[in-house]
């Protein structure tokens, strides 16, 4: 561990000098620079923009500062550095599968919006959106909440709600960024450091008179690794994005944007049954149409969200096959503020899903909610919301939200405790009704409960603490259940068992010099009435960042993750994962002001070795350099 350390340290001390040696004004006086230091606003648990002092939730917050922090690595990888939250597959080779877990939950209890708009892929038997299809170059900041969040949010968002919002139209009439990065993409046991992960992005963009409008393109292409531990052929990862939005402010009043997307990916992966190589082929397409007009008037504003999404997926394997999964959705909503401590908001959201199995299959949500936010002038807070699913299959659905919260300011300080109390449901997809294997259409959707306490300190721009336990029930759990263990053949049915899952999740962000600033979360999460697989019981992040002047900023990440259960499908036994831990550094350098920053990062600095999914490869030591050009 002594020279681990010592390591790390030189590595640190190197990188700092040369920064110093490049840069003969780090020590100037820059107490005659003012910094003014904005009050983080939050959206996405109440849809206002409300201080984070007076929301009821701890939400995570990823800017666009943190993301160009980041360059290089995946939506995925960066989401998994924050509390309550795990992707697996996020370490493994490119192509690899992802897994959300949060809150002992799983896929189908996580919903993504992508501005405000869900997005999900109806032929997935979790309903669930691949975030493999994001490229974060196009990404202008993310919000995630956790918890129960049905009444705002509707089907899906039992666990969490990861709300990604692009980049925004720039000022001027035109202007441009690229970025680029290159890198190594190697296992632990290779050593070869050949360059094998490219990733290039362009984006345009700009206002003029009353329009607006941003178009960009990404492509990403990964090789270097075999998707099986035994393997010895590389599986590659190709992905390109092309994305059109087009503004248009006809009024002081009234506004429009529509917009265009195009995503689409390549992944080689193997045989997992049994384990080994295989010239196995998964292609993904996704297109989305949508446009969202947007009317304001005094105190309030109507806003309507549609889209229009599908995605194709091909799969050659043993078992080959194609799906084709469509979705129609339409939100519109109408928000009031009474005055500026009283917010309402009403609509209704319309989704239609379509597949192709034997049969053209589908299913139609229609959902009315309302959502009251009060702010008080002696600290108490309040979010709360009802909303009635009715479903085309199983009928209606009521769910509920109570979010009180109290706020005790002192100076530029506050001390906020918070609790909710929220039900949440997900229904049965197209898969699990009419589906080729073990379809049920008599299933029932299952539901969330979800309890919260919790506080969170704010000590000016110093330090900000929060720590919040949870219980979360679920229930009509729905499982496949086998019938014949000779021919495996099974059902989708509604466990009639509750399963109950708790944690706590602990988050600091200081501030320990003006130029230096760690960041920690702490997960503790237990499932008591079943195995939760690859989910592991204790998880913790560490993030010390170091602006070494105005031009240079260095990074190390360091995190931690627990022993889990997964089942080995050699002999359908659990087996015990070792807990294993993994170091980052990072650097970034601004060469010409606000035009050329380079970057550069070392992830798993010591090389650790360690398991996502048995049988399946894990990124060792890997080395990145990147540039972003503004014009």
């Amino acid at each position: 561990m002594k020279k681990r350390l010592l390591y790390v340290g030189a590595l640190l001390t190197t990188v700092l000098v040369n920064a110093q040696q490049q840069d003969p004004d780090i020590n100037r006086d820059k107490d005659s620079i003012k910094i003014e230091q904005l009050q983080e606003i939050i959206i996405t648990d109440s849809r206002f923009q409300l201080k984070r002092e007076n929301s009821g939730k701890t939400v995570i917050k990823i800017d666009a500062v943190e993301l160009e922090k980041n360059q290089g690595r995946s939506i995925a990888e960066i989401i998994n550095t924050k509390s309550g939250l795990e992707i697996n597959g996020s370490r493994s080779n490119g192509g690899q599968n992802l897994s959300y877990f949060v809150r002992g939950g799983n896929n189908r209890q996580v919903l993504v919006l992508i501005d405000g708009i869900q997005v999900t892929d109806p032929s997935q038997i979790a309903n669930d959106y691949d975030l493999r299809l994001i490229d974060i170059n196009q990404i202008e900041s993310i919000e995630i909440i956790k918890g129960a969040a049905s009444t705002l949010y509707g089907n899906a968002a039992a666990t969490a709600v990861i709300n990604i919002t692009t980049i925004k139209a720039s000022k001027e009439v035109i202007s441009a960024v690229f970025s680029s990065s290159m890198g190594t993409n190697q296992s632990n046991d290779d050593s070869s450091n050949n360059i094998a992960d490219f990733n290039n992005s362009i984006s345009i963009s700009g206002t003029s008179n009353k329009f607006n409008y941003n178009a960009s393109f990404g492509h990403q292409y990964l090789d270097g690794m075999s998707a099986v531990i035994t393997g010895t052929e590389r599986d590659a990862f190709s992905r390109t994005n092309t994305n059109l939005k087009v503004g248009y402010q006809a009024t002081d009043n009234f506004s429009i944007a529509v917009f265009a997307n195009h995503d689409r990916f390549t992944a080689d992966f193997d045989n997992s049954f049994p384990i080994e190589d295989a010239l196995f082929t998964s292609k993904s397409k996704q297109y989305r149409l949508g446009i969202s007009p947007k009317f304001t008037y005094k105190n309030g504003s109507f806003i309507i969200n549609a889209a229009y999404n599908t995605i194709e997926r091909d799969i050659k394997s043993s078992f080959p096959n194609s799906f084709v999964g469509k979705s129609y959705i339409v939100d519109a909503f109408n928000k009031y503020n009474f005055d500026d401590k009283f917010y309402t908001i009403v609509g209704v959201n319309y989704i239609k899903n379509e597949t192709e199995f034997t049969d053209d299959e589908e299913s139609t949500i229609i959902d009315p909610y309302a959502n009251i936010v009060w702010i008080s002038s002696f600290g108490m807070n309040l979010n709360a919301g009802v909303r009635l699913n009715n479903h085309s299959e199983y009928g209606s659905h009521f769910t509920y939200n109570l979010n009180p919260s109290y706020t005790y300011k002192f100076d530029d300080n506050y001390l906020k405790i918070l609790g909710s109390y929220s039900t949440s449901f997900i229904s049965p997809n197209l898969s699990q009704l009419f589906g080729p294997f073990g379809a049920n259409p008599t299933l029932e959707p299952e539901t969330n409960i979800t309890f919260e306490a919790g506080a969170e300190l704010k000590l000016s721009d110093k330090i900000r603490f929060n720590a919040v336990f949870f219980e979360r029930t679920e229930k009509e759990f729905i499982d496949f259940i086998i019938i014949d263990f000779n021919t495996f053949e099974g059902q989708y049915q509604n466990v009639s068992d509750e399963f109950t899952v708790n944690g706590v999740e602990v988050e600091l962000s200081s501030k320990l010099l003006k130029s230096l600033g760690f960041t920690a979360n702490y997960t503790f999460t237990e499932r008591k009435d079943k195995v939760a697989l690859r989910i592991p019981k204790h998880k913790a992040n560490a993030s010390l960042n170091y602006t070494v002047n105005d031009k240079t900023f260095l990074g190390l990440n360091y995190q931690f993750v627990d022993e889990r259960v997964d089942t080995d499908f050699a002999t359908f036994e659990n087996r015990t994962l070792s807990s294993f831990s993994i170091v980052d550094v990072l650097f970034s350098r601004e060469l010409i002001p606000n035009r050329l920053k380079l970057s550069a990062s070392i992830s798993n600095v010591f090389n650790e070795e360690y398991t996502e999914v048995i049988g399946f490869t894990t990124k060792g030591r890997n080395y990145k350099l990147g540039l972003r050009l503004n014009f």
